[in-house]
């Protein structure tokens, strides 16, 4: 028997519902059928480090540079094959610097309304125009703030607000604790874990606010390994597709897998069963496709929000940084405040995604 060859999977965030097709192929033999040896890394692991749960000392900056790991740095520099990420992540990740340009292989989920900003619903922010002066728990993303920024401009606000960035992990508590107005969550977790806890919340869908959002979250990965590990690849997202495709078919059998498998998995890490049942059923219709294929993505989707992006004046060379030098680095509140660089032309950003190693092709 020929030996298993080995794939890393970087996650985004700790084990949760988006990743549930995951941790089935993995706990049903799946992977192994394919003769792969796959492994799920979480942030939290040893294999991660910095911004998700220290917070940011003053020499480091915001950038994916050290200290930071996170699932695109950790996809270029070949520890992890594959690496989840948001759109704005993949597209940010593929503009200037000199380093390697990642594609999106997959969208976990085909609804691309999965994410929203929140608000408690006892603060009578009730519209993101009232976000205007409030304070906003970021994540430090290139685009975050001013993403933000055009949902408020986009239902008559100002887009004055803001932008703190606690340590990655604890964002979602500071919201909770009162330490901020609003932050940007996933439905299917955050959105979960308030209604089991009571706790209602007034909730802006990204794409309900101008905004033609992409896929989030994608699973990234590195073409020249993409390339050079065509079948492996393939196989990968074919036993990832089936993982999913038996999840929506049985979310309550998929939440048990994830509650167990993160503990050996990940560190011990712990999952509560009823936020991961509540996860599951949400997700049960937004993890495949009209096509009936896992992970397909639609061209204009990226075209739409590429373009968007661009007209919004959001793809510029500048990034953000604790220590900005005015020249190619810049604040957040830089950022929103419009001085962030150099635009860069659509026709100059690399392509970034592809459905070829999808099931079919994606079809």
């Amino acid at each position: 028997m020929a030996p298993l060859i080995k794939v890393v999977v970087a996650l985004d965030w700790t084990p949760n519902g988006n990743h549930l097709g995951f941790y089935v192929a993995k706990n049903l033999g799946l992977y192994i059928e394919a003769g792969l040896d796959v492994r799920l890394v979480s942030p939290h692991d040893a294999a991660y480090v910095g911004s998700y749960v220290d917070p940011k000392d003053e020499g480091s900056d915001y950038t994916t540079q050290q200290p930071y790991v996170t699932p695109c740095s950790k996809v270029a520099d070949g520890s992890a094959h594959f690496g989840i990420n948001s759109p704005e992540g993949v597209v940010g990740w593929n503009l200037g610097r000199d380093r390697p340009h990642l594609k999106a292989v997959a969208a976990l989920l085909h609804d691309r309304n999965s994410s929203a900003i929140v608000t408690l619903k006892t603060s009578g922010l009730d519209s993101p125009k009232k976000l205007d002066g409030c304070r906003y728990a970021s994540y430090a993303a290139r685009f975050e703030g001013r993403i933000v920024q055009k949902m408020i401009q986009s239902d008559g606000g100002t887009g004055d607000f803001s932008e703190h960035t606690p340590p990655m992990l604890g964002i979602w508590n500071t919201l909770l604790t009162g330490d901020a107005d609003a932050t940007w969550v996933f439905s299917q977790w955050e959105g979960c874990e308030a209604a089991l806890k009571n706790v209602e919340l007034n909730t802006f869908p990204v794409c309900d606010y101008g905004m033609p959002y992409a896929y989030a979250p994608c699973l990234v990965g590195h073409p020249e390994w993409l390339e050079g590990n065509r079948e492996t690849a393939t196989k990968f997202l074919e036993a990832t597709a089936k993982g999913y495709a038996i999840a929506a078919d049985d979310p309550e059998a998929a939440a048990e897998i994830l509650v167990r498998v993160a503990k050996t998995e990940n560190d011990g890490h712990a999952i509560d069963p009823s936020l991961a049942k509540a996860s599951a059923i949400y997700l049960k219709n937004k993890m495949i496709g009209p096509s009936g294929v896992w992970g397909t993505m639609k061209p204009e989707v990226w075209t739409n929000y590429l373009k968007w992006l661009w007209d919004a004046g959001l793809l510029t060379t500048g990034v953000q940084s604790r220590h900005p030098d005015s020249g190619k680095t810049f604040s957040l509140d830089d950022l929103r405040a419009g001085k962030a660089g150099e635009r860069i032309a659509l026709d100059e950003i690399p392509p970034v995604f592809t459905n070829e190693y999808l099931p079919n092709g994606g079809g």
